[in-house]
């Protein structure tokens, strides 16, 4: 296998490189992911309900504890409750872009190996095409078929190995963005009816 690896060149070195930091970014992605992902509704519920009893102290500290974006943006707008509601909704938008940045982590960097990898296996064809040709030349035009048939496919292992890596990647990077997509909706919603819930809660209680 090593050596049907060799035989694509010089350029299939950088693919393999490449090829190790997709799938570290992918697996560290999807834990990350993973691990932020919460019940919002169920989350939403649970601080409204300590808001209500007046507990804001409780709800805050259960905001501070939860690991997920949305738990510090929740601890940002219960901090900031007293303040007007432009000042809220300019915090929050802060704290949101800041979670979606965060999210977003490393992605740009999918993205370009989706991009480069199939360039660096056509890139890697065209040396070995040219080797090819070179070759044929030198012996003034009389080669055998199988000889050069044996250098056009050497010549396209670069071609399939660079394919090989970005069409995985790629998908994953648009999986990743659909999530972090649907994470942004999801929190501007809540950081919205968190400051309708607070606002309601301070009129209820006279402040």
């Amino acid at each position: 296998m090593f050596s049907f690896f060799l035989k694509g060149g010089f350029l299939m070195w950088p693919i393999l490189l490449c090829s190790v930091i997709s799938i570290t970014i992918i697996l560290e992605r999807f834990y990350h992911l993973h691990r932020v992902r919460i019940n919002i509704p169920g989350f939403l519920s649970r601080i409204k309900e300590l808001l209500i009893r007046d507990k804001r102290d409780e709800a805050l500290r259960l905001c501070q504890e939860t690991t997920s974006p949305v738990g510090r943006i929740f601890s940002y707008g219960i901090q900031n409750h007293k303040r007007t509601l432009s000042e809220q909704e300019k915090i929050l938008s802060r704290a949101g872009s800041k979670e979606v940045r965060d999210l977003e982590k490393h992605l740009r960097g999918l993205a370009i190996i989706g991009n480069i990898t199939p360039l660096l296996g056509l890139l890697g064809t065209v040396v070995g095409m040219i080797r090819a040709f070179m070759k044929i030349q030198e012996l003034g035009g009389r080669v055998d078929a199988n000889v050069l048939a044996g250098g056009i496919w050497e010549a396209l292992l670069t071609t399939a190995a660079g394919l090989s890596v970005a069409i995985p990647t790629l998908v994953a990077y648009h999986y990743f963005e659909g999530r972090v997509n649907d994470y942004a909706v999801e929190m501007k919603d809540a950081a919205s009816e968190l400051i309708e819930l607070q606002i309601a809660n301070d009129k209820r209680q006279g402040r």
